[in-house]
């Protein structure tokens, strides 16, 4: 397994070129099956290709760091540190990083309590914004913009003001040292952000519909689940996956209330697993961040068109 692994990290670049042939090859054919190998075909293939290498280079620095990323995983520490080459394997590839990663630290307990921690987080902001961001949308006059407004600026209060007198609630309330204290704080700041974004997305919702719903022999609450729910989906998408992301990445509060090794989550417990004073260890550092950074950019690109809509509609209506 490791000979064919490191054969073809060594001869990675070779493969890349090589599929990325393939791709052109395969498009250039299917345009000649569909639409023929006639002049103006082949010129107006001519005539794309400065476009599409101009587009190649900036896909490639955008993807370079990720690339970075993989690649150094596999780097022997004589192979990283003694004249490095970010794109070359001088040394045969090694697993020992991801082994040291997998087995000498917490990680998959890592893995586990951001899961646990992002699912819940999400569940109870969806549970309080929702109903608090409809109620905004239709409470109309001045005080429904301004308490929106209001709602939106608690987000905006810095972690570093906080984190003291939210120590002492967790203390208090006897969850020092679990997930249940970032499960109890995190919905103070992705609640508020969460009720702007899909307030503005809910007015953009006709209250006609909703009317509709009610003659129909709809309740208010049948209306709200059947009718607004469906038509803001890209804003509740947008929510989830943005909140999810951000109890990811958090620092300050899992720092703080959880010293306990076996209970923090990857933006605290990676760092300061494989961060020893001015000791780094890059490979699994690397490792580490480009196993969670996958999943989370897929989940974008997924939900990218929902992402956008849901963004503006809740940046620009109301």
């Amino acid at each position: 397994m490791m000979g064919l692994l490191g054969w073809a990290l060594q001869n990675f670049w070779s493969l890349l070129v090589i599929l990325f042939l393939a791709l052109v090859a395969l498009r250039i054919a299917w345009r000649v099956h569909r639409y023929g190998a006639t002049r103006a075909e082949l010129s107006y293939i001519l005539q794309r290709s400065p476009f599409y290498l101009v587009v190649l280079t900036f896909c490639f620095f955008a993807a370079a760091p990720f690339l970075i990323m993989f690649m150094h995983t596999f780097k022997t520490d004589g192979d990283l540190y003694r004249r490095p080459q970010p794109f070359v394997f001088r040394q045969e590839p090694t697993l020992e990083h991801l082994d040291a990663l997998f087995n000498n630290t917490a990680y998959l307990e890592f893995i586990r309590n951001s899961v646990l921690v992002g699912v819940a987080v999400v569940f109870i902001t969806l549970l309080l914004s929702l109903p608090a961001a409809y109620a905004l949308a239709r409470l109309t006059g001045r005080w429904g913009e301004r308490a929106g407004i209001l709602m939106f600026l608690v987000y905006l209060v810095p972690p570093t003001l906080l984190f003291i007198p939210m120590f002492r609630i967790v203390v208090l309330l006897g969850l020092k040292d679990s997930p249940m204290s970032l499960i109890v704080v995190y919905p103070s700041f992705t609640v508020p952000f969460s009720m702007w974004l899909l307030s503005g997305f809910f007015k953009a919702v006709p209250p006609e519909l909703e009317e509709a719903a009610l003659v129909d022999g709809y309740n208010r609450v049948e209306a709200f689940l059947r009718v607004v729910l469906p038509l803001s989906l890209p804003g509740i998408i947008s929510t989830i996956v943005f909140t999810f992301t951000l109890t990811l990445h958090e620092f300050i509060y899992g720092l703080v209330f959880i010293a306990d090794t076996s209970q923090r989550t990857l933006s605290v417990g990676v760092p300061t697993e494989l961060i020893l004073g001015d000791v780094y260890f890059w490979q699994p550092l690397l490792a580490a961040a480009l196993i969670i950074a996958v999943p989370v950019g897929l989940a974008y690109n997924l939900f990218l068109d929902s992402l956008v809509q849901g963004f503006t509609m809740g940046a620009v209506k109301g």
